[in-house]
């Protein structure tokens, strides 16, 4: 199992945080302040709260918003 970087812990800890992804479990990538999400989130606001959440954490340049709307 590979090591979680410092982005990626943050990145974390930030969704876990927030109140738009309760139990949700999302998917990290991170590759020198480029990160990618994936997984389902109920709706394209919470696709969206994502990508926010993580774009305004410190070290992230990038974000590649992979994450898909499960509407069930």
């Amino acid at each position: 199992m590979q090591d979680m970087t410092a982005i990626a812990s943050n990145v974390h800890q930030a969704l876990s945080a927030s109140p738009h992804f309760p139990g949700r479990h999302l998917e990290v990538e991170d590759s020198e302040g480029r990160v990618v999400l994936k997984g389902r989130v109920g709706s394209y606001f919470h696709k969206q709260m994502a990508q926010e959440t993580v774009r305004r954490l410190d070290g992230v340049h990038e974000v590649e918003n992979q994450l898909e709307v499960d509407w069930r």
